[in-house]
């Protein structure tokens, strides 16, 4: 009778934790919950609830990673209703941190949770305020040159990107690139727009939909100048993004109705995956196209304080093995 060692040329581990990093295929007894395990590549990508956030708002800025995550600012839904609260994610929960200088909504981030940058949106009046965080407080620095809100950000807190926004109206394409000191004012995108889905670092960014009305169109920067791309399948304002300019993520927004509809961006095109447990737009996003967090938002009419975590297409899973 054949053997798992003879097939394979080893016998599988029997060990008290799951390992830190088991690659795919690896299999292995967990002896302290008494099961079988295998390490296995998803097929298709799919949200998991997870724990929701302190403060309930919308119109909120993030930055980070799924098991770093960074969340600012934001609606409340009183009057004026603008808040400073920040809030931290470990990947299970969130703790409440120090909150920003200046209480606003409609902001934009960029970085991570330790050295995080926060610019634009609306205390009233808009502004440009910008501001530094270092994992515990935040510290102001030097604003935008276009005070605006719902400004698409990228890139890190010395290597920022600033594009499109508003200051109801204008809508601006205008460009702006922050070197951990200053804005400096670069080329404009080709659309003018608010309430983009951005991705990317300085030199390679993305900017999905918006509303100019609300369009699909998306764009990309080479650090110089910005290039006319593939447009999502579904047109909206105010959704989440994630990941970088070639493997990128666009999450929710409003078409409207409000939607959970979920693209990945490969580089040349957009395909439709699994949408969000929950609907909602003005929401705020962060990490990679395999492994991103969505965050707060408005289902509508009302506010949310709802997170999800996204695995995509590819990302390594840890599968309990049934044995009959």
């Amino acid at each position: 009778m054949a053997t798992y060692k003879g097939i394979q040329g080893f016998t599988i581990q029997n060990l008290s934790a799951d390992p830190s990093n088991p690659i795919e295929g690896q299999v292995w007894y967990n002896s302290t919950s008494n099961v079988w395990k295998v390490e296995e590549a998803t097929t298709v990508g799919a949200w998991a609830t997870g724990n929701n956030m302190n403060t309930t708002r919308t119109r909120i800025a993030g930055a980070g990673t799924q098991t770093a995550g960074l969340a600012f600012n934001g609606y409340d839904g009183g009057t004026p209703g603008a808040t400073g609260a920040t809030e931290e994610y470990d990947g299970t929960s969130w703790t409440n941190s120090n909150s920003l200088n200046t209480a606003r909504w409609a902001a934009s981030g960029a970085g991570t949770q330790t050295a995080g940058l926060g610019f634009g949106g609306e205390v009233p009046p808009i502004t440009g305020a910008t501001e530094e965080y270092d994992g515990n407080s935040w510290t102001n620095s030097n604003p935008l040159n276009t005070a605006r809100k719902y400004i698409g950000g990228a890139g890190t807190q010395t290597a920022g990107l600033a594009f499109g926004g508003t200051q109801d109206p204008p809508d601006f394409a205008s460009t702006e690139e922050y070197n951990g000191t200053s804005w400096t004012s670069v080329n404009s995108m080709n659309t003018a727009r608010e309430r983009i889905a951005p991705a990317g670092i300085q030199t390679a960014a993305l900017a999905a939909g918006g509303e100019t009305p609300i369009t699909a169109a998306t764009e990309e920067y080479d650090g110089t100048s910005w290039t006319t791309v593939n447009s999502l399948n579904t047109a909206r304002s105010a959704a989440g993004g994630a990941g970088i300019q070639t493997a990128a993520l666009a999450f929710g927004g409003q078409l409207p109705p409000v939607t959970g509809a979920t693209e990945e961006y490969d580089g040349t095109s957009w395909t439709s995956t699994t949408s969000m447990s929950t609907a909602r737009y003005l929401l705020a996003g962060a990490g990679t196209q395999t492994a991103a967090l969505g965050f707060s938002g408005s289902p509508f009419p009302s506010v949310s304080s709802a997170t999800e975590e996204w695995t995509g297409a590819g990302a390594l899973v840890t599968k309990t093995i049934t044995v009959s």
